[in-house]
């Protein structure tokens, strides 16, 4: 029997290759995405997709999406409290787990683990330990494809915002960077792959720096006018 679990989705590649491998274990069953967003923004947290484009992804992937909304200067306590709230909800409903795409930080893990078990809940990491340049590979082998939506140049050179994830933009990274940018040097958002029904189609907006460190590629919806 399959186990009814929650996802907690980014709409970037790490999540994609999560539920990737989730969805071929055929031991799970998705009861929702759960993504924050950024209300003042409206638009993924730390990502700065547009909610519209996370909206047609869940759609492309026939799941249901659930937001939590935090402010933009969102504190840990406003973060843990709208999440337990949500979880809560879930729980009750029988969902005991939770899907993470985190890949190697023992702190994250360790955070997502604590606050889970509050409500007696646990967390599940189908990419653990995995050599995270295999699994950049693995994405695009797959037949996956993503932009690069943030990229934080404390680490990289801000012109990497709005690049494909291909094997040439792995080649160009610095050798200090992460390939899946697991350290947050980068986040990234997928719009094809063998798991979505249809492709989401984007136009590359403005290139934006923000906080005087995370440049951002805005990425429009093909076909809207903002």
């Amino acid at each position: 029997m399959k186990q009814n679990v929650l996802f907690s989705w980014s709409g970037g590649k790490d999540s994609v290759l999560a539920l990737y491998d989730i969805l071929d274990s055929g031991s799970y069953t998705i009861a929702a995405l759960l993504t924050t967003i950024t209300e003042d923004y409206d638009r993924i947290s730390m990502h700065g997709v547009r909610t519209v484009l996370l909206e047609q992804q869940a759609r492309s992937l026939s799941l249901p999406l659930e937001k939590v909304f935090l402010t933009k200067h969102s504190s840990n306590e406003e973060y843990e409290e709208k999440m337990t709230r949500v979880l809560k909800y879930y729980r009750k409903s029988g969902i005991q787990s939770v899907i993470f795409g985190d890949i190697f930080l023992e702190d994250i893990r360790k955070y997502r683990e604590d606050n889970l078990s509050k409500l007696n809940m646990n967390a599940v990491f189908p990419l653990w330990k995995k050599d995270t340049r295999k699994l950049a590979g693995q994405f695009i082998d797959s037949g996956f494809k993503a932009v690069i939506t943030c990229v934080d140049t404390k680490f990289m050179d801000s012109r990497f915002a709005g690049r494909e994830f291909d094997n040439k933009f792995l080649s160009d990274l610095p050798s200090s960077v992460d390939p899946c940018g697991e350290n947050g040097e980068f986040h990234s958002f997928v719009y094809a792959g063998p798991i979505f029904d249809r492709e989401i189609s984007t136009i590359r907006g403005e290139i934006v720096l923000r906080d005087d460190r995370f440049s951002y590629c805005d990425l429009l919806p093909k076909g809207r006018i903002f």
